[in-house]
């Protein structure tokens, strides 16, 4: 009977795995979207109406970021720790459906046709669409960004002293399907509505009705969530006033800023994400440049790049949560990135072949799944649980920084060398220092004893 009472919905099997579905469904169409208009980049560029050249599709890709870097996510952090996963998540979707409406109009024909002259008449070299754009996308990016912060630290809620490595493996693989989806199916609603002359608003639209469908979905989390703190209270795991000592205080941003933990994790993430972030923005043109091959060939090449990553996390994460070595996990991840990155950028060009391309992209693909689902579960292990949210929101923050600027330095390192070797070299780069910065989380935890290379579950 008292274990009756003691019950809550996380200790519900069908409950919890409802939870992330629910939740994991919103990453989907996010990162679709995200990715929605990358297999369409040659498509934008030649498109006479809008004006887009190599370097306002770089500008534009940098644009998700802008408003995170420049402190939104430190502020998305606050909120997230003062008000909670609900009232955060609901806010994150709102933001991210208002701003794929604007990206939307941005390129549609309404735009074009009532071309605004203000946005045009400053920064001549980046067109009003492109400006507009960039602005539906930076909104956007706030929503998407505090989402992933938020959702990390729902399942770290529902998941806690269960499946958590296995739970936030699944999320990123449901989300980075939303990857595979957006280069599968966007040339192909792309090319289903050329003939009426919507290539481009086509694809865009159906994405942005899809985190219309993620925003009802954090609806109906968001009244389980409400039922579960009711439980936690009942059971005397939490209560309706905290503690002072247990509320989340602006200075507490203090202690996280001061833990060299946080900061190789933060480092090590802003790193190996510059590497794979930004490539896939540029990944399909790449493949056209260096095969000499069509934009639909080469966004059918690279739409497998998250399915192995997809397939391999969730036991990735069951590995983590039953054996352990998530430091020893990121380092193989970021050794396996450079030799990825090197092929990219010596052998493709000497020998293009599609087969080649096909298992170098699914082997980056084995990465991409390593590290993930190994440095996100530790970071409740070296971070306080009231804090949690706000130190997510800081590593993403610095990871932000890198996924705002890189894309602008492709860009230009496009222009100015007239190729990809050079962007690929720094991408390689970028995976030498994480592996780095891998080996020094893996020393300081064998001083320290933070438990990373040990088992979730005990």
């Amino acid at each position: 009977m008292v274990q009756k009472l003691q019950s809550t919905l996380r200790d519900s099997a069908f409950a919890r795995w409802t939870v992330l579905v629910l939740v994991a469904s919103m990453m989907f169409f996010a990162y679709m979207f995200v990715d929605i208009l990358s297999p369409l980049a040659s498509i934008l560029e030649s498109n006479p109406h809008l004006g887009w050249d190599q370097g306002v599709f770089g500008t534009y890709a940098a644009s998700e970021y802008i408003l995170c870097v420049f402190g939104f996510l430190i502020f998305a952090g606050v909120i997230l720790d003062k008000m909670g996963v609900r009232f955060t998540g609901i806010l994150s979707a709102s933001l991210m459906v208002i701003g794929a409406g604007v990206k939307y109009v941005a390129v549609s024909d309404w735009f074009d046709a009532n071309s605004i002259e203000w946005l045009n008449s400053w920064w001549p070299s980046m067109p009003g669409s492109a400006k507009m754009a960039a602005f539906g996308f930076m909104i956007f990016g706030c929503g998407c960004e505090m989402a992933g912060t938020t959702v990390s630290k729902i399942l770290a809620k529902w998941f806690k002293g269960k499946e958590m490595a296995l739970a936030m493996g699944l999320e990123m693989a449901i989300a980075r399907l939303g990857v595979f989806a957006a280069m599968a199916f966007s040339p192909m609603i792309s090319q289903h509505f050329a003939a009426s002359g919507h290539t481009i608003v086509a694809p865009l639209l159906f994405a942005a009705l899809l985190l219309v469908i993620g925003f009802l979905n954090f609806l109906v989390f968001s009244v389980m969530d409400a039922r579960f703190d009711k439980q936690l209270v009942a059971i005397g795991e939490s209560t309706d006033m905290k503690d002072p000592e247990d509320e989340f205080h602006i200075s507490d941003l203090g202690k996280i800023f001061r833990s060299k933990m946080f900061w190789i994790i933060a480092l090590l993430c802003v790193l190996y994400y510059s590497a794979i972030f930004p490539f896939q923005r540029f990944a399909t043109n790449f493949l056209e440049e260096t095969l000499n091959i069509s934009n639909g060939e080469a966004s059918g090449l690279f739409k497998w790049f998250p399915i192995l990553a997809m397939v391999l996390t969730p036991f990735l994460g069951m590995f983590i949560d039953y054996k352990g070595k998530g430091a020893s996990m990121m380092m193989i991840g970021a050794l396996i990135m450079i030799v990825c990155h090197c092929v990219f950028a010596f052998v493709l060009p000497i020998y293009p072949s599609k087969t080649l391309a096909l298992c170098t992209i699914l082997v980056l693909g084995v990465s991409f799944a390593l590290v993930p689902a190994s440095m996100w579960p530790s970071v409740p292990k070296i971070i306080d649980e009231k804090v949690l949210g706000s130190a997510y929101c800081l590593i993403f923050w610095v990871q932000n920084i890198g996924l705002f600027l890189v894309p602008l330095l492709i860009g230009k390192l496009r222009v100015a060398t007239d190729g990809y070797l050079v962007p690929m070299i720094v991408f390689a780069s970028f995976g030498v220092l994480a592996f780095f910065l891998s080996l020094a989380l893996k020393v300081e935890d064998k001083k320290k004893d933070y438990g990373l290379e040990l088992p979730n579950k005990k």
